[in-house]
């Protein structure tokens, strides 16, 4: 049986003539850039977080990097980021020339929590990016708090967390700003690079839709620097065409990770696995976690990641036995080359090491069967079970 790690072309068939319709209307229109589509597609996605604003981008990354830019961020200021996420986090802070100021993150979810803000927050803090990473929300309110007592700005990482909620709250309204991806892996996934911005604040909408067109309300006139960082009328014609069939979708990946556990409670029973909870260190051999989703939140699993012991192994097992997975991520920010001039060494945020060492993402996609899915749990367990020389020689 071959699993793939995301299965695009499932997702696509059943809604196929639906967004070619909706591109063919954008070709017959001719209108590529701005206009009525993406006028359109911005108001749903407001109205579907609970903001006031929601401004196309051509990237989560853009969006990271405009909220960044609206909030004034620059030379001189921190912003304190987990060491653990993707790149763009971090990367779009290095960007403006302002530093980031790297934290550890909660072993149970991987998020970053106020205590580690509280740590490493400075007086010169000028904003904070909680992730909320794999699709489940950090502990915002706390942070919020945090940042309101010390007049910071919060923008959400919500690149990969689109529906997620936290009671009535949900992901991209309850920071300053919130930023989010639309790359063809996300849980609502264009046909290319899109993202978006969201805010409750008028000026800084404002000011996020200024600097996405080279910072030019009318052409040719700038006000401030800014960037090309519109979202193609294409991508949100593709987006919106998707959107009726976000609730599905993210049911069918909660779904699927609630007969995860279930499956992996079993089988590990069998194999003399031990499932146990999230720890600060490396997972041992013949150990595993299984993602821990915090009580009152909706966790929307744009990935499920398990950690577990000789990880490497296991996923060499997993890719011979035909089973899509990856590791979200090997290097965290303070091990990364680009960074070395920070200063953090090894050692520094020992549960973002022990993560990037024994974490693995296996397939969530909605289209995923059960059959599929105890295929990779009997994987998983057989690649934990290999003996060490065995498990080495199949690296």
């Amino acid at each position: 049986m071959q699993v793939p790690l995301l299965d695009l072309t499932a997702q696509f068939a059943p809604i196929r003539s639906d967004v070619l319709r909706a591109i063919e209307a954008v070709c017959d229109s001719q209108r590529f850039i701005n206009g009525p589509v993406v006028e359109g597609f911005e108001r749903a996605l407001a109205d579907r977080v609970g903001v006031a604003h929601a401004v196309g981008m051509s990237s989560g990354t853009d969006a990271i990097l405009a909220g960044l830019m609206a909030a004034g961020v620059g030379p001189g200021d921190d912003v304190v980021t987990p060491t653990y996420s993707f790149f763009a986090t971090a990367g779009c802070v290095w960007r403006l020339g302002a530093r980031p100021v790297l934290a550890d993150v909660d072993p149970a979810t991987l998020n970053l929590t106020v205590d580690h803000v509280a740590a490493v927050i400075t007086p010169k803090t000028k904003a904070i990016i909680p992730v909320h990473l794999y699709g489940q929300l950090a502990e915002m309110a706390p942070i919020m708090a945090l940042a309101a007592s010390r007049g910071v700005v919060v923008i959400e990482d919500a690149c990969q967390a689109i529906d997620a909620a936290e009671g009535a709250a949900h992901a991209g309204a309850i920071g300053t700003m919130g930023a989010f991806s639309f790359f063809p892996s996300k849980n609502l996934g264009g046909f290319g690079d899109g993202g978006l911005a969201t805010t409750n604040d008028d000026a800084l909408a404002q000011r996020l839709r200024l600097l996405r067109g080279h910072g030019a309300h009318t052409r040719y006139h700038h006000e401030i620097v800014g960037g090309n960082f519109r979202l193609d009328a294409l991508q949100a014609a593709v987006l919106h065409a998707k959107l009726p069939h976000l609730d599905g979708w993210t049911s069918r990946r909660r779904s699927n990770a609630a007969r995860y556990r279930w499956l992996f409670a079993e089988a590990a029973a069998r194999a003399g696995i031990t499932i146990a909870a999230p720890a600060e260190g490396p997972t041992p051999d013949g150990t595993m976690s299984l993602p821990v989703e915090r009580p009152g939140v909706y966790h929307v699993y744009n990935q499920f990641v398990v950690r577990l012991g000789r990880r490497d192994a296991v996923k060499a097992h997993l890719t011979g036995a035909g089973v899509g997975c990856e590791v979200y991520y090997p290097v965290p920010f303070h091990l990364q080359q680009c960074f070395a001039s920070l200063g953090y060494q090894r050692g520094a945020f020992p549960v973002a090491e022990a993560a990037a060492g024994d974490s693995l993402a296996l397939p969530i996609y909605p289209e995923l069967t059960e059959a599929q899915q105890r295929y990779v749990v009997d994987a998983v367990l057989a690649g934990m079970t290999l003996t060490p020389a065995v498990a080495d020689a199949t690296r």
